[in-house]
């Protein structure tokens, strides 16, 4: 961002207001950390691809009721957002599967393609760090993907949440602990939970 972009604030008001140009900026400027952020919520890219387009579509729609910006940045919003979106769909998705006996196990894609190949592992391991992390709190997974996996702060955290930053990092800190009893203090929790779009 250059010393003449405008800031976040300022694009958040004018979206408010209806300008489909603030609005791009600010997808333009986010929509990468968000992806990133539902892929770690679903341990799938093409999920989070889904949920990416219905983040924005949301926030589009309820423009006109956006609350003011606390922070600089609209960041930790919209992944509170997109936290949101996933979990509605996860309950959706589980009423269907729940219709089923049994669900076959996604299988590779017959392609030799070195970022395919990657691309499937990585959604492995993250089905592994997920299957780990769904036995926490639900105060501590959200605790811990905006702030261990997705960077936001722990004040900007805590503002989204509606708690005070020591909850979060109290909270944080107990998911980490939790996660290396579950998975073993030989697990590296982070890097596996890290992977992004920028590593394809």
């Amino acid at each position: 961002m250059t010393t003449e972009d405008p800031d976040d604030r300022a694009l958040w008001s004018q979206a408010a207001g209806g300008s489909p140009y603030a609005f791009g900026v600010l997808f333009d400027r986010h929509a990468k950390a968000v992806y990133n952020h539902c892929f770690r919520l679903t341990a799938s890219w093409a999920a989070a691809e889904d949920h990416l387009q219905a983040t924005f579509l949301m926030a589009w729609r309820k423009r006109g009721n956006m609350p003011a910006l606390e922070r600089e940045s609209a960041l930790p919003w919209l992944l509170a957002v997109a936290t949101n979106v996933v979990r509605n769909d996860q309950r959706s998705l589980g009423r269907r599967l729940r219709l089923f006996a049994r669900v076959a196990e996604e299988r590779p894609v017959p392609d030799h393609a070195d970022h395919v190949a990657e691309r499937i592992d990585d959604q492995r391991r993250m089905k592994e760090v997920l299957k780990a992390v769904a036995r926490l709190p639900r105060n501590e997974r959200e605790a811990l993907a905006l702030c261990l996996w997705s960077g936001v702060s722990y004040a900007d955290a805590a503002a989204v949440l509606g708690i005070a930053e020591g909850s979060v990092r109290a909270r944080v800190s107990k998911a980490k602990s939790r996660l290396h009893r579950i998975l073993g203090e030989q697990r590296e929790v982070v890097p596996l939970a890290a992977l992004t779009v920028e590593d394809r």
